[in-house]
């Protein structure tokens, strides 16, 4: 029934509404409406006709951040843990062995864009990964930062630290290989 209403008020709106509607519904409210964002790649909005002319096709191209794409599956990643609205992941340039990367499935550029909930479940999400990574590595504790300025898609890190200049992002982050990725992904799962 409640796909029968938007259709029949999506079908009331003009052209420019009806973009305004669906980049509303889809990119700027997914979690309202449980349509994760890195899932669509191209939507048709509309088709118009006037008086002289053929109907006209406009579609939306929704591009995809390298996280949407690990998430996705369309890239290799080194998955930690998943649920409905979080991914975990391995980062592959690590300040420290054991870097993980939280990210929500929807994309949103910055932290604090997120809904309250998201905001507050992202940390409870990330909890358990945490304590697994301070029981799988050598540190004093797990440290949480949030930079955002390498890719346009929230995220926080989990990083095992001994000092704060564990938490330098200004050092040189060597890409790790894929066999020492593939070990450090075995030691947080088993901590898991």
């Amino acid at each position: 029934m409640k796909a029968f209403y938007l259709k029949y008020f999506y079908s009331q709106l003009q052209f420019p509404e009806r973009l305004r509607f669906i980049a509303h519904l889809y990119c700027m409210n997914p979690t309202k409406h449980h349509v994760p964002n890195y899932k669509i790649h191209s939507l048709l909005v509309s088709s118009r006709q006037t008086r002289n002319s053929k109907p006209e096709t406009v579609f939306i191209f929704v591009s995809m951040t390298i996280f949407s794409k690990i998430i996705a599956g369309e890239i290799p990643g080194y998955k930690i843990a998943e649920n409905e609205k979080f991914f975990a992941f391995l980062d592959i340039f690590p300040l420290r062995e054991g870097h993980v990367l939280v990210v929500p499935k929807t994309e949103t550029d910055k932290l604090f864009d997120l809904p309250d909930e998201y905001l507050s479940e992202m940390l409870l999400f990330a909890k358990p990964i945490a304590h697994a990574i301070e029981k799988a590595f050598d540190c004093n504790r797990c440290g949480i930062s949030v930079v955002g300025l390498e890719v346009p898609h929230a995220h926080i890190h989990l990083i095992p630290i001994n000092s704060a200049n564990d938490l330098n992002f200004m050092q040189a982050k060597p890409q790790a290989s894929a066999d020492s990725l593939k070990k450090v992904q075995e030691k947080i799962l088993a901590k898991l």
